[in-house]
This record gives structure tokens, C-alpha cells and sequence, in this order.
């Protein structure tokens, strides 16, 4: 990760040293190496990227400006407590389960490499994380270059017919040229509105995080995320009292099932202050604000006492940049209930952060997204820059495609959207398809369930990664953790055709119902009512061609998908496992028949040898399993044996899946079970 110039003030002693020794003349002054892939910045998303960079044996290399992997988490959070869950004890063995409830582990190979080899605190404190990666590049032994200050990126060649390259210049003039550029630079630089007064104010990356220093003092802290309400809980032990202003309310991320929210573990402010103990939380616009010292007045002000005031009652000097005013350019003097009319002793900015663009030339530069007032670079729906082909964006920097919707924007989250973006690297530059499973049709209700049941990507990134099903007809292709935002390019991201039969998108979402989140009836129990269900679920689409950027851009409000052929949702389960014969396998599995429109039943070989004598077409599961022997053997080693001797002929899937005539009979019974199902929805 970077950092900017307070975090390294803030270092500890010698760390400079070491840094610069460390750096000192990497490669000739003015030289240039070159990389296929050059990753910038070493903290969880560009070690990630560099797992699975080196795990497919490119040549690639990571560059860190200071001396150790996920320098960001040596200052921040200032009050040094993470807010990611670290739960070890899950009452599962299962590795892929285990990983919904750890919130700071990579991904890799080794089982053993998690975070709780570093901490089992269920908050950890911030220090163990750079101890963590620095395990995670010493077992990996993953290419990283320290004390690389990388100053400037441009695009070579952008118009070339050869492909657009990226050049990074480094502290020593040196050069590192890479057909693909990962950055992987998270967000450091501290964001500001601009208002007066804005030079009396303290910034969050500024501050002195000793209580002991507020004793005593009224507080003012612009900003109601986690670092506001961070600070606030760390001093009103101390301080006389806190107030904290902003434009929007608080939003807290158990209502909201957005992490980024305020969390509980900081929230303890609004006990005090929905009882009255002298905190507060007041809404405004920042840039109708000004912060001032007043001058005169009956009562002479105390030294360093700040007033907050609006813009609109200062005088032309006052707008112009002087701090000191009189008592009619303050709210109190015109209304004398004012909320805000006390003095503060400090004014402290906690805004959050945003993207360092500087480092980027005009020929480089991603534009700012949309959301996030900006903070965010522009990305499509694979996470490549926008008008910057073959620059890719990972990480918290990533989260402007689901910004407030997913988890994006942290290492539980971005963790599995790096792993897509190299799915799609693999892809584009060397040919290699997005991973499939094929599975027997029979096989695809029970794949379903366990990936349901066990799969973590879909889980922490819902709505936003989705596994696609391609029906084939006897057979489908399973690929899971697609970015479902770029169905439309799908064929050319993962380089899978999508077969006439159409295709299947199970993702994980949330109700649209934000308003009932702790009253009664808020969770939705009754199957056939899975449509209503307000908590985390699997919900199914099926869409007979593949949907178009039209049909992306027009879908419904707050659907993550266009409008389908038809859909299914699993109803919410308060153990989040949906494993249950009647609520959860048979509605599933009757709309997967209305999807195949075939018979999806398992059967005993007893049933199976009778369906044979009497049946033309029998069951599918009897025709992939029983009739082609594979009753009789029962593990993989016999059953290769029996291949081997000849008793079990290996048989070729038709693409083409017969359909059983008596379908039609069989589903107007169903129907009247499933009741409301699932939906058909017309062309309209």
C-alpha cells in the first residue's frame, strides 16, 4: 500500500534508513526493466494479485515504496483496533465455510496460511495485519521490490497498433515497463472539503490519539463514518463533550448490511448521546460551513476557542480568508437555540480517503467514477480503467463498482475480485478460459446446494460475483465467481460459449427492505413466500440468451440483473444453511425441471431398473446414473478398474437432452405446489 507524507513522519526511527538502504541504486539510474505484469503496491490486494500471478508462472513483479508489505496498517486505524471480524471457531472444519467468518485471510494454497496464525482476537489490533502479509510473502515467496517510490506513470504507445504499454518511473529516475499495469495502491490520501477555516482544522491522520491530551475539551469532529466515531469513542472518556457533524445521518452497518458503515464496536457515542450525556450528532452541509475564532464581545473568548458558522453570515474579509469575526457573523446571534452555538477547544476532519490520481499522466489517468463523490477511479465491470486498456484497478481503490452495495472495497471482499480479474488476465492474454466444471444435469441440483452451503466468494461479494451455469442439455459448464455486472461480455471475458439452451446466475442478495431489521417480522420463514425474504439468500436467474448492455443498464431498481426468464429465490435461513428437504431442495430442484423441463427426481435402482422396462425415456437421473452402470461400483479406484476391464463403456453426453413427454402432466401437478416460486416473466 501507500502512504502519504504524515505516515511517514510518523514512522518509527531508523525505518527511513533502512528504507533507502534497502533502495538505494535497485537497478542503474535511468535503466528500465520490463515485466509482463507490474503490480503497484504491496498491501492485501497486490500480494493477492501476486499469488496468483506466480501460481500461473508469469512474469510479473510487485513494487512497494516503503520497506514492508501493507504499510497503510503501520498508522492506520490511528487507534490501532481493525474492525474486521477474525472468527475462528465456526463449529466447521470445512476451509471454504470457514472463510465467510474471516474477514483478513488471503487466499492460497496452503490451508495453514491464515490470519489466525497471527491473531485470534475477534477485533485484532491493526500491527498484527503487516506481520501477517510479511508471513504471506515470505511463504509464497512472491516478487516484491521495496523501497521503490514509483512518481510517475504514462502510457507508451497509446495509440499504437502493438498495444498500449505502461511506463513507471521510480524516485532514482529508473523505469519498470509492463504490458499490464495492477495498481494496487488502496485509498491513503485524506479527503477535505473545502470551506473556511478549513487551515483550523486537525486532520484525522494528524492527530494526537492520546486521550489524556482532550481532557476536559469540547470537540467537534467532522464526519459520522468509523474514523469519526473511532475518535470519538477513544476520547469522551476525556473530553467535555463530542459533536459530530456531517451532510447525511448516521448509517449503521447492521441496518444497511453495508460494512463500510458505522459499526457497532464504534457506536457507543449514540448511547450518549440518545441519553443525553453531553455527546451529539448534528447534519449539515460541509461546504456551507466555516470554522473561526471570535474577537470582542462582552465576554472575551478563551485563547484557541473555534465557533462553527455559516458561510453565508461572514462579512467579504471573513469569506476571504480571515479566522476572526464578531458575534453577528455567528448562528447564535440570530438564533439562540442554535445546536452549535457553544465554542470548540478542537475541530478535528475524519472524511475518509481517496485515490492518489496525481501519479498518473493524462495518457494513464482513469477518470472518477461516478459514486463516491469522486473518490474513485472509473472502471467497467471487469475492473479495467476506464479509456486505460490493459490498466487494471484492485483492492479498496476497486470498490466503485459496488460502492455502498458489496464489499468491495475490503480485503474480504476484494479478495475474491482479484481472483476474477486474473481469471480475466488469464483470458485475454494467454488464451486460458475462465475455470469450468462440467457436471451431468443430474448432478447440478446437488452442486448447486453445496456451493450455496460452503462457497465464500459468493457470500461476502453478493450481488456482485455469481456463479453461471451453461445448460447444455444432458450436461452444464459450472464457473463460478463471475463478475455477473460484465454478463454481457461474457463470452469474450471467460471464453465460454453460451449454448442455445440458455444459461443459469445464482447469487447471493439481500432483500430491498432496509426499514425492518430488528422488529418483528422480519425475517420471511415460509418458502413460498422466499421472494420476501430480507436477509442474505440464494436467488436464481434464468435467462434464455444472454442479456445485452441494454438489458444491464435498464434492469429493475435495486436488482442486480436484468429481468429474467424466470426466477427462483431460496428462502432466507436463519442459520444460513440451506440444506432442508422441503424449504429449500424441492423448490429448487422443481425449478430447475421448469428451467430443463425434464425430471430432475432421484431415484433407488429399483425404481430405475422398473423405469427401464416400462418407460421409453427414463428418468434422467436413472439414464446418467443406473443405466450407465455406475450403481454397481462404488469409489473411483473400482470404478476406473471397471472402465479399465471393459465392464463399463465410456459413454458420450449428447448436447442434446431428451425431453420427457410427460413433463408438461408433471408440472401442472407441481405448480400448484410451488404456488409462488418462482415467475415467468414475458419478453416485455
Amino acid at each position: 500500500g501507500r502512504t502519504n507524507n504524515v505516515v511517514l513522519r510518523h514512522l518509527p526511527p531508523g525505518l527511513f534508513l533502512t528504507l533507502f538502504t534497502e533502495a538505494l541504486h535497485p537497478q542503474a539510474p535511468n535503466s528500465t526493466r520490463r515485466h509482463d505484469y507490474c503490480v503497484l503496491g504491496a498491501g492485501p490486494a497486490g500480494l493477492q494479485m501476486g499469488h496468483f500471478l506466480a501460481k500461473s508462472h508469469r512474469d510479473y513483479v510487485i513494487l512497494e515504496r516503503n520497506s514492508g508489505p501493507g504499510s497503510f496498517f503501520n498508522f492506520y486505524p490511528r487507534h490501532r483496533k481493525l474492525i474486521s471480524i477474525n472468527k475462528i471457531y465456526t463449529g466447521r472444519q470445512n476451509r471454504e465455510f470457514s472463510l465467510r467468518h474471516d474477514w483478513n485471510s488471503l487466499l492460497s494454497d496452503r490451508p495453514d496460511l491464515l490470519f489466525k496464525r497471527i491473531s485470534r482476537d475477534f477485533y485484532p489490533d491493526a500491527d498484527a495485519y503487516p506481520r501477517y502479509l510479511a508471513m504471506y510473502v515470505k511463504e509464497l515467496d512472491l516478487k516484491v521490490r521495496y523501497g521503490v517510490d514509483i512518481g510517475s506513470v504514462r502510457a507508451s504507445d497509446p495509440g499504437g497498433s502493438s498495444g498500449r504499454s505502461y511506463v513507471l518511473t521510480d524516485q532514482y529516475g529508473s523505469q519498470y515497463s509492463c504490458g499490464v499495469l495492477l495498481v494496487s495502491t488502496g485509498l491513503w490520501v485524506p479527503q477535505q472539503v473545502p470551506f473556511v477555516g478549513s487551515d483550523l482544522v486537525e486532520g484525522y491522520e494528524s492527530i494526537s490519539v492520546d486521550p489524556e491530551e482532550y481532557r476536559n475539551q469540547a470537540v467537534l469532529i467532522l464526519g459520522k463514518g468509523n474514523s469519526a466515531f473511532e475518535t470519538a469513542q477513544s476520547i469522551m472518556g476525556r473530553a467535555s463533550r463530542v459533536h459530530l457533524y456531517s451532510p447525511n445521518p448516521v448509517r449503521l452497518a447492521w441496518q444497511t448490511h453495508y460494512v463500510g458503515d458505522l459499526r457497532a464496536v464504534n457506536n457507543e457515542v449514540l448511547d450518549t448521546y440518545q441519553l443525553k450525556s453531553l455527546d451529539g450528532l448534528v447534519e449539515g452541509r460541509l461546504e456551507d460551513i466555516a470554522i473561526v475564532r471570535r474577537e470582542g464581545g462582552r465576554r472575551k473568548a478563551k485563547r484557541g476557542q473555534l465557533y462553527l458558522t455559516l458561510t453565508e453570515l461572514l462579512n467579504e474579509g471573513a469569506r476571504n480568508g480571515s479566522s476572526n469575526v464578531s458575534a453577528q457573523s455567528l448562528p447564535g446571534f440570530h438564533s439562540d437555540n442554535f445546536s452549535l452555538r457553544q465554542p470548540y477547544n478542537r475541530v478535528i476532519r475524519c472524511l475518509g480517503f481517496h485515490f492518489n490520481f496525481s501519479i498518473f499522466d493524462s495518457s494513464a489517468c482513469p477518470p472518477r467514477g461516478g459514486g463516491a463523490r469522486g473518490r474513485l477511479p472509473g472502471l467497467t465491470a471487469w475492473y479495467e480503467g476506464r479509456g486505460t486498456p490493459n490498466l487494471f484497478v484492485l483492492g479498496a481503490a476497486a470498490h466503485s463498482r459496488d460502492y455502498r452495495r458489496s464489499a468491495g472495497g475490503f480485503i474480504h471482499g476484494f479478495r475474491y475480485t482479484v481472483r476474477a480479474v486474473h481469471k480475466v488476465l488469464e483470458q485475454r492474454y494467454h488464451s486460458s478460459a475462465w475455470p469450468a466444471t462440467r457436471l451431468p444435469t443430474s448432478q447440478l441440483l446437488s452442486w448447486i446446494l453445496k456451493r450455496v452451503n460452503e462457497a465464500s466468494g459468493p457470500y461476502q461479494m453478493f450481488s456482485v460475483l455469481g456463479d453461471i451455469i451453461l445448460l447444455h442439455g444432458s450436461h452444464c459448464d459450472y464457473l463460478e465467481e463471475f463478475p455477473i455486472q460484465a454478463l454481457p461480455q461474457l463470452v469474450a471475458l471467460s471464453g465460454h460459449k453460451v449454448p442455445k439452451r440458455g444459461l443459469l446466475i445464482l447469487v447471493m442478495q439481500y432483500g430491498l427492505n432496509l426499514n425492518n431489521t430488528l422488529g418483528p417480522g422480519r425475517a420471511e420463514s415460509e418458502w413460498t413466500r422466499a421472494w420476501k425474504s430480507n436477509f442474505l439468500h440464494p436467488v436464481l436467474y434464468y435467462y434464455d440468451a444472454l442479456p445485452t448492455d441494454w438489458d444491464m443498464h435498464n434492469r429493475p431498481t435495486g436488482w442486480p440483473l436484468p429481468r429474467p426468464k424466470a426466477v427462483h429465490h431460496m428462502v432466507e435461513d436463519f442459520l444460513t444453511e440451506w440444506d432442508q428437504p422441503i424449504s429449500h431442495s424441492q423448490p429448487l430442484r422443481r425449478f430447475l425441471e421448469h428451467c430443463f423441463h425434464t425430471d430432475l427426481r432421484a431415484f433407488f435402482a429399483e425404481s430405475c431398473f422398473r423405469f427401464s422396462l416400462t418407460s421409453r425415456n427414463p428418468p434422467l437421473f436413472c439414464r446418467q446414473g443406473y443405466l450407465k452402470r455406475q450403481g454397481i461400483v462404488g469409489n473411483g479406484k473400482l470404478r476406473q478398474h471397471a472402465r479399465d476391464a471393459g465392464l463399463m463403456p465410456g459413454h458420450q453426453d449428447s448436447d442434446d437432452l431428451i425431453e420427457d413427454t410427460t413433463v408438461p402432466e408433471y408440472f401442472m401437478g407441481a405448480r400448484l405446489l410451488v404456488g409462488s416460486l418462482f415467475f415467468k416473466f414475458s419478453n416485455n
